[in-house]
């Protein structure tokens, strides 16, 4: 039997994300209606640091009753050489599902290509779809659906935006992205979703009449050390008051965290009562439960 993995957003069916994500609504409200998974383990492989959502995944599984593994490079032996493939053969004859958080999507791909229980994307160089659950949570908690709503995306090119992209596609918004030349997410994702994604010129131009303004960090992890660079490169593309004025009046703030304020977004957007960021970190815990109980069932 092939296992349903979740390494993106295209993994499952507009409708099963559709039931995930309402089903994270519930669970949030009322815990108690959540399937137990008393003697099931959920391993976490984690080759980059993480806060939001290791906690979201450990505590989950603490909820559902069952229990978590966490394993950094330096706990596991693929950091002395053992072959992704031979990992995944083993830690998958031990748990019920793997949550892997790695570089290469690539390596992703193969680990899930050789497990025997279903492998989550807990944030790859190419995508994040853990976190779009939590944001299209959280936007259907403060303004319902959010199928034909406008989103900006402003920034970086990076995961979290290729992960919107899929995300138009899928729940049914459209997507407007402005980023500084040569930032741009892949072009082949850009073309096959043309029908609900656009680059726009600038900033001003994405954010106009949208009901959800995103931004993340100018130098993802692994690009830290452009960071100097990136801020010269990315200066025109801050998420101020004055581009906020652009968007609908009721307009909400996303940012995946951790945030810089004064760079990507400025302290009083980040603080200000348009941004939800707080409920929508809160929601990896719930989201991240409905996904765990939706591959486990």
């Amino acid at each position: 039997m092939t296992e349903q993995h979740f390494l993106t957003l295209k993994d499952v069916s507009q409708r099963e994300l559709e039931t995930i994500v309402r089903r994270a609504i519930e669970l949030k409200q009322d815990p108690q209606q959540a399937l137990r998974a008393e003697l099931k383990t959920l391993g976490l492989i984690f080759s980059k640091a993480s806060t939001r959502t290791r906690v979201a995944f450990e505590v989950a599984m603490n909820q559902l009753g069952g229990s978590a593994v966490f394993l950094t490079d330096s706990d596991a032996q693929t950091g002395r050489g053992e072959s992704v493939a031979d990992t995944a053969r083993v830690i998958s004859s031990m748990v019920d599902l793997v949550a892997v958080r790695t570089h290469a999507h690539s390596q992703l791909e193969e680990f899930a290509a050789y497990s025997s229980v279903p492998v989550i994307n807990a944030l790859s160089d190419d995508f994040h779809p853990c976190q779009l659950l939590a944001d299209v949570q959280t936007f259907m908690e403060v303004r319902g659906s959010i199928r034909d709503a406008r989103v900006a995306w402003i920034g970086d090119g990076n995961n979290m935006c290729q992960s919107y992209i899929n995300a138009a596609a899928a729940f049914g918004f459209s997507l407007s992205i402005a980023c500084p030349p040569g930032y741009e997410p892949n072009n082949q994702l850009l073309e096959d979703n043309k029908h609900c994604v656009r680059l726009a010129d600038d900033p001003a131009h994405a954010a106009r009449g949208a009901d959800l303004v995103v931004t993340d960090v100018w130098a993802s992890m692994g690009s830290e050390e452009e960071a100097r660079h990136r801020k010269q490169q990315f200066g025109a593309f801050q998420v101020t008051p004055d581009l906020m004025a652009k968007a609908a009046t009721d307009a909400l703030f996303m940012h995946c965290l951790p945030a810089h304020r004064g760079e990507e977004v400025t302290a009083d957007v980040f603080d200000s009562s348009a941004s939800v960021v707080w409920q929508e970190a809160e929601n990896r815990m719930h989201s991240q439960k409905a996904l765990i109980e939706f591959l486990l069932s």
